[in-house]
């Protein structure tokens, strides 16, 4: 028995089968079903609208995986350090895995998950996060001067963009997966441990 609900969503809409996708998704989740042993729950949930699913992949792969002066291990931390602020169960889990992953180490998902403050991160890093949780728990005050302690940091103009993006993404995403009850593949709990 698992104490994760046994669910993809908890709303009352079926899912299409994935011989019942359009051409382009069935490929999409065949990939996905290659690269990482899973389709995430998170497009099996969008795909009971498929341009939907189409406009979440874009921007989820522009943002997480296109080119940027983030590596893709930060751009996971911010992932996860907004899903904490949040209490996105679906994405602390799926992005914290993502961390594991990246990193290599077991205990900076967890950190990243509980209290990146006291993770073994750079200044640079941990400035980051600082922007993307007070973006996340006070977007009003977000101004100038937060700005500028990513670029004393050593951040870019266009890596400014990124962490935002990143963050506004995030947000946006673990309401949605909050309201709806998503619940991630049971795969992310032991990967990369």
């Amino acid at each position: 028995m698992s104490a994760q609900p046994d669910h993809i969503h908890a709303i009352d809409l079926p899912m299409p089968d994935d011989s019942e996708l359009d051409p382009d998704l069935q490929k999409y989740f065949a990939v996905c079903q290659e690269k990482l042993g899973m389709v995430p729950n998170v497009l099996r949930s969008y795909s009971v609208n498929p341009e939907r699913l189409r406009a979440f992949m874009a921007m989820y792969n522009e943002l997480m995986l296109g080119e940027s002066g983030l590596s893709k291990l930060e751009r996971e931390m911010i992932a996860t350090v907004v899903s904490s602020e949040n209490k996105c169960f679906y994405c602390v889990t799926a992005h914290g895995a993502g961390v594991r992953e990246l990193s290599g180490d077991p205990a900076l998902g967890e950190l990243m998950a509980i209290n990146y403050r006291a993770a073994d991160i750079s200044p640079k890093q941990r400035t980051m996060l600082d922007f993307a949780v007070k973006m996340t728990n006070r977007p009003a005050e977000v101004d100038e001067a937060d700005r500028q302690s990513l670029r004393d940091a050593g951040f870019a103009e266009r890596d400014i963009m990124d962490i935002a993006s990143v963050a506004s993404f995030f947000n946006m995403t673990n309401r949605s997966s909050t309201a709806l009850d998503r619940m991630p593949n049971p795969e992310y709990h032991s990967k990369a441990r």
